[in-house]
């Protein structure tokens, strides 16, 4: 069963950051590509990013470019979300996953708020 662990979420003012974390449970995760999503309230769940095994192949949805970083540690089974700049529309539950897409996490979640 892959387990993922996300956290680092809290809450913030706009323009504030935050360092999402996620740590994966499952043996191929140095193989493995991984994404961001989040989901806000009222909301279907979005992707947010991907990053690929090797730290390559980065893709951020437009609304996110240039405020968010993903990274990974593939000795820690990490994978790391930076979130600079934030605004309220971030505000969301955010979650990791990846192919074939197993049973989300509990998320962690992200207030933007003045």
């Amino acid at each position: 069963q892959v387990q993922f662990v996300e956290s680092g979420g809290g809450s913030v003012r706009p323009g504030g950051s935050l360092r999402l974390s996620c740590v994966v449970s499952r043996f191929t995760f140095s193989t493995d590509t991984m994404y961001w999503y989040r989901q806000a309230p009222g909301k279907r769940r979005e992707m947010v990013a991907r990053i690929g095994p090797l730290g390559d192949n980065i893709w951020y949805v437009d609304s996110v470019k240039g405020r968010f970083t993903t990274s990974r540690d593939n000795a820690e089974h990490t994978v790391y979300l930076q979130m600079n700049s934030l605004k309220s529309e971030d505000t969301a539950v955010y979650y990791c996953n990846t192919p074939p897409f197993f049973d989300w996490g509990q998320g962690t979640r992200v207030t933007v708020s003045s």
